[in-house]
Parts: C-alpha cells; structure tokens; sequence
C-alpha cells in the first residue's frame, strides 16, 4: 500500500465521522454585517446577464437555421450547413454551462433544447447518408453532387420486363366503312 492510499483511508475516515451540516454549513440566521456584505459582494460579482446573453445569441443562431438560405443536398452547401448546425448545438452546450453555473433553471432547459436541436437538424442531414435513415430526394445518400443520387428500387420479379410475359397486342374492332 502506498502512502496516498494510507492518506486517503484517513480522509475518508475523517469524512465518515462528520455530519452534512458540518460539511455545508448553513448560513448563519443572525449573520454580522461584514458577513452580509461579503455575500452582497459575492452577489454583486456573480452576474447572469452573461449566461442570458449566451443564450439569447445561441437562441437566434437555432431558430436562423430554420431560414437556411443554400441548398443543402450536397457538396460545400451541405458542409456548410453541417458546420451551422454544429454551431448550434456548440452555442446550445456553452450556453447551458453558464446557465448551470449562473443556477438559472429556465434558462438551463432551454439551452438543453437547443442541444436536442441541434441534434435533429444534425441527424436529418446525417442519417440518410450514413446509411441509418431512408433517402429522400432533399437528402441524398451521397456527399457529393455527382453521388448525391436517390438508388431506383430493386425490381421486383413481376415488374422485370426481361422475366415478365411480353405485352398481347390489342385486337381492336373494325369500324365499318
């Protein structure tokens, strides 16, 4: 056994034999005035208008994406698009670190929208390339504009023309003359 985990029993033991509010304690209910001044400065220096402005710049990024003015079928438009949408689910995480840290709850679950956001906007584009998702015409399966092309459906026994039965000519009546 090595000296830091002699050190840590010790910690923990020590640990053990305290209760939770001699861990955290509370604030004192009829606290000096140098102690409420401290906090009042604590305050003071803890402010959540950053954490708000984050928020509200990581806001107009997510709802802006909705107005994407480029294709994004494939090629550069598509990167493009893909590192907007990064952006957006990285404004969405930077936001809700301050929203943690700042204790704003609403603000928090939006930030925590915006992750999940970006992290649709993301998988539509994603999937259907990577193979998880049916393709569509929008989304392609290839990356590029020259593979970007939606597969034609196998054919099925009855609609291959080299095993179906050739087409009967109609007989059509003859009109008098």
């Amino acid at each position: 056994m090595s000296d830091w985990d002699a050190e840590l029993k010790k910690i923990d033991k020590q640990l053990e034999s305290m209760s939770d509010s001699a861990l955290i304690p509370a604030p004192p209910k009829n606290a000096p005035p140098a102690a409420r001044a401290e906090v009042a400065a604590e305050r003071g220096t803890t402010r959540t208008w950053g954490a708000f402005l984050r928020l509200a710049l990581a806001t107009a990024l997510g709802v802006g994406i909705l107005f994407w003015p480029y294709p994004t079928r494939c090629g550069f438009g598509l990167t493009g698009y893909l590192v907007a949408v990064a952006a957006v689910f990285a404004g969405g995480v930077w936001s809700s670190v301050w929203t943690w840290r700042h204790r704003t709850a609403r603000a928090h679950v939006l930030s925590l929208l915006l992750i999940l956001w970006g992290m649709v906007l993301g998988a539509t584009e994603l999937l259907p390339r990577l193979g998880y998702a049916k393709p569509d015409p929008a989304r392609p399966i290839g990356w590029t504009c020259s593979a970007a092309s939606v597969p034609a459906p196998a054919p099925t026994p009855a609609t291959n023309p080299a095993t179906s039965p050739a087409p009967t000519p109609a007989t059509t009546p003859a009109t008098p003359r």
